[in-house]
């Protein structure tokens, strides 16, 4: 099972470019042999069993889909090849979803079975949407009125004491001038929105987030209500409690949560939680749409191009993000379901709620219907939504909390712009007279250097670290001196310059330690009195 594949990563259409990387693997891949049916034989092709065991095993091992996928579900997408024409049984019929898990021969046809992706619609891509006009200079700063160049002159004839008494009224009259920025509730709405969707797109690492998500569907009102309405379990609270969920469904929910500990007023008898359990299992699949909604479907689904176990921390944050983006009761209910999920899931206590099927596996094949799908008919709804709620439950209690920094950082900017002062000249006019609010940039990006600039601060930089370690070899306590003195040799071959900065003096002695020694002349030098064997 050594098939080439590849991660989908975040874009628009991701669903049709994982159903046609599936059936890529799957045409390349699928053993192919001679059969023997009905006393005929057939030339390439398969049985249903070994293409069930043979898609079973590549969907496990893909990192878009991983382990948590089933037989049967591998079963259901194995049907919607048959529906779709990617395979065909062994006469040639297709266009049913009767394929079943046995002996029964398919082949695959010859024509393509990839799915076309659409062309992105123009009008929603980054560089047809109309910019606001920009009252502000290059580095995102209100510009102030500079002096002209002949009032420049006339200043410098001035009389210095009288001019110092200008600059003073100037200086009155440009603080009269300053007024501070009133914030309409529609302008803090635009700043919870665009903070919100510019921390989203940086973490998906997408050019736009009008490649994943329709911004038309964005409510502030949403991030707002979720993340300054909860109660003190972090959960959603409603103002309108028509939108919540049922007290019989919230009771059946608690006692499932809080299994065997619950309302002794409820009955009590032989399979009683596995009635509970559908009863809650048949509400959610009753609401209108799923707690996801039809609008964001396509944001989960190429977040599900994060899910990566090197990218898990990531993957959590995305997910807080979008999540915000739900409607109050939707967010709400969906914080109470994935509570109920976690906890029956690890709950040693609770009876087996199906013969064959872990109580983990249950929760997850069962609820992620009524979490993740689209309102299109598509054929990867179940692998996915299956995907995405399995991490969604395993890491619930992050995933649904108020991100804190977010929540910091959009409280902050609003406190600037209603504190921050600017001059009434810069500020824009409606109609009627008043000033236009013109919000600041949310961030300061970097400025673009020069490659020179770059060099010389990649340098200076490299120098430093350098430096660093030079102090370190000379204060560290528990090095040894032999060891200390290795070292300092080493590096004053590796980086005499930095060396020589640090112990100017030992480049003097090293300068006179170099200097060629001279003998002292043959001449000079003083004979020995010799005496003879005579005497």
């Amino acid at each position: 099972m050594n098939m080439s594949s590849h991660i989908i990563t975040p874009g628009p259409y991701r669903a049709t470019k994982l159903w046609n990387e599936v059936t890529r693997l799957f045409r390349a891949g699928m053993p192919l042999r001679k059969h023997r049916q009905n006393f005929r034989h057939y030339a390439s092709c398969f049985t249903a069993s070994a293409a069930v065991d043979w898609l079973h095993q590549l969907l496990q091992n893909n990192s878009n889909f991983g382990p948590d996928v089933t037989r049967q579900q591998t079963v259901q997408l194995l049907k919607k090849f048959l529906k779709n024409h990617v395979i065909e049984d062994v006469k040639g019929r297709w266009g049913t979803e009767d394929l079943e898990d046995n002996n029964i021969l398919y082949r695959f046809p010859s024509t393509s079975p990839l799915k076309p992706i659409p062309c992105p619609n123009p009008s929603l891509t980054s560089s047809s949407i109309k910019k606001r006009p920009s009252f502000r200079d290059k580095e995102g700063f209100f510009k102030f009125r500079g002096i002209k160049k002949h009032e420049k002159e006339t200043l410098e004839n001035v009389d210095p004491a009288l001019q110092v008494q200008q600059e003073g009224a100037n200086q009155s009259i440009e603080e009269q001038k300053l007024q501070r920025r009133e914030l309409t509730p529609e302008n803090e709405q635009e700043i919870w929105r665009d903070i919100t969707l510019t921390h989203l797109q940086r973490i998906l690492g997408v050019a736009s987030l009008d490649e994943v998500l329709n911004q038309r569907y964005v409510n502030p009102q949403n991030i707002i209500h979720n993340m300054t309405k909860v109660n003190k379990h972090g959960v959603v609270t409603l103002d309108d409690k028509t939108n919540d969920l049922p007290h019989w469904v919230l009771s059946a929910m608690k006692s499932l949560a809080n299994w065997p500990k619950y309302d002794s007023d409820q009955p009590s008898y032989p399979g009683f939680e596995r009635d509970v359990f559908k009863t809650v299992s048949d509400y959610f699949y009753s609401l209108p749409q799923p707690l996801l909604t039809y609008e964001l479907y396509e944001l989960f689904i190429n977040v599900l191009g994060v899910l990566q176990p090197q990218c898990e921390r990531v993957a959590i944050e995305a997910l807080q993000l979008c999540t915000l983006l739900l409607p109050p009761a939707s967010r709400r209910k969906l914080q109470l379901l994935m509570r109920m999920m976690s906890r029956i899931s690890q709950n040693v206590d609770m009876p087996r709620l199906h013969p064959a099927i872990g109580t983990r596996t249950l929760m997850v094949h069962t609820f992620s219907g009524c979490v993740l799908s689209s309102a299109e008919e598509c054929d990867l709804d179940e692998l996915l939504a299956t995907r995405l709620v399995s991490f969604l439950m395993d890491h619930q209690q992050n995933i649904l909390s108020i991100p804190e920094y977010l929540l910091s950082a959009i409280s902050d900017h609003i406190q600037y712009l209603r504190t921050a002062q600017v001059p009434v000249d810069s500020v824009p006019n409606t109609d009627d007279g008043d000033p236009v609010c013109v919000p600041v940039p949310m961030y300061a990006f970097c400025r673009q250097i020069s490659g020179a600039e770059f060099e010389q601060q990649k340098l200076e930089s490299s120098q430093k670290a350098m430096e660093e370690l030079l102090e370190i070899l000379l204060t560290d306590q528990n090095m040894s001196e032999k060891c200390r003195r290795k070292k300092l040799k080493q590096f004053q071959k590796q980086y005499p310059d930095i060396y020589r900065r640090r112990f100017p003096s030992s480049d003097r002695e090293n300068k006179t330690n170099n200097q060629p020694k001279i003998k002292p002349p043959l001449l000079a030098i003083r004979k020995t009195k010799t005496f003879g064997i005579r005497s």
